[in-house]
């Protein structure tokens, strides 16, 4: 299956929460760290929990790549252990000059076997060009992150009246000859998203920011309930995943995500 249509059959059953796999080893039970992989045994009991009604996955690389070596092997231990139709997100946030880009991809996809990348485009088309080439691959480029020091940059008012969010928004419709851009908008940001619903468009959407940071998941789903749009997937991580530190924590993350997933049914689908 291409990341496409894994995505297409999580949202046609109305699953919208993708579980964030940003597994801090600090935060692990120490139950956990005892074992050979620690942060492989902690994913492996979260997927078993939660995975049929997950829509799909997001492994942030920085909680992998922290430990070194070991962490690198726990994280193919991680992809190894994902179900066939699961669609994972690699989380890593890469662009750089096109020659590094393209060792980036073929890291993500060609070794890891992610399904999407995440990408930031301050360096311009020609570092993201050896993503996109990944035709059968979902890209989704950062426009207004969730992070407070997102003003510092994507906010700021260009000449013509439009913010530099804006402007890299419109690019992504350019872009996309092979339509398999999407993009990245913080749920930290409800009144930017309101403003631009209209020019995202059919691009899919990656939404950042509900549980830990504070986004308003009722906010958000009233923004795109309003035009019919089902093409967005909003991502939990620590509300999820350290939503209970016992060594019944599988348990815990299964009864956080069907809360989220029972917002969303009653909120979106059943109004």
């Amino acid at each position: 299956m291409t990341a496409q249509q894994k995505l297409n059959m999580k949202i046609a059953e109305q699953k919208h929460i993708c579980v964030g796999l940003d597994t801090d080893y600090a935060k692990l039970p120490e139950s956990v760290k005892g074992e050979k992989y620690p942060q492989f045994e902690f994913n492996k009991r979260i997927i078993d929990s939660t995975y049929k009604e997950a829509a799909c996955y997001k492994v942030n690389l920085a909680f992998y790549e922290a430990r070194g070596i070991a962490g690198l092997e726990e994280l193919e231990k991680t992809m190894e252990y994902m179900p066939d139709d699961m669609f994972v997100i690699g989380d890593a946030k890469r662009g750089d000059i096109g020659n590094t880009s393209r060792m980036y991809a073929e890291s993500l996809f060609d070794h890891f076997r992610f399904d999407a990348s995440t990408l930031h485009p301050y360096m311009g088309i020609d570092s993201l060009d050896p993503f996109f080439k990944y035709e059968d691959k979902i890209h989704f480029v950062l426009v207004l992150t969730s992070n407070p020091g997102s003003a510092d940059f994507e906010k700021l008012v260009l000449n013509d009246g439009t913010m530099l969010f804006e402007k890299v928004l419109a690019k992504l419709h350019e872009w996309n000859s092979s339509k398999n851009i999407g993009l990245v908008f913080g749920a930290t940001n409800p009144e930017e998203l309101k403003e631009n619903m209209v020019k995202i468009g059919d691009l899919p959407v990656l939404l950042p920011g509900i549980g830990a940071q504070k986004g308003n998941l009722e906010e958000i789903l009233g923004l795109f309930s309003d035009i019919s749009k089902t093409n967005f997937i909003i991502n939990v991580s620590r509300g999820i995943i350290f939503s209970g530190l016992d060594d019944d924590f599988g348990k815990s993350a299964e009864i956080a995500l069907n809360s989220y997933n029972k917002k969303i049914s009653e909120g979106f689908y059943n109004k």
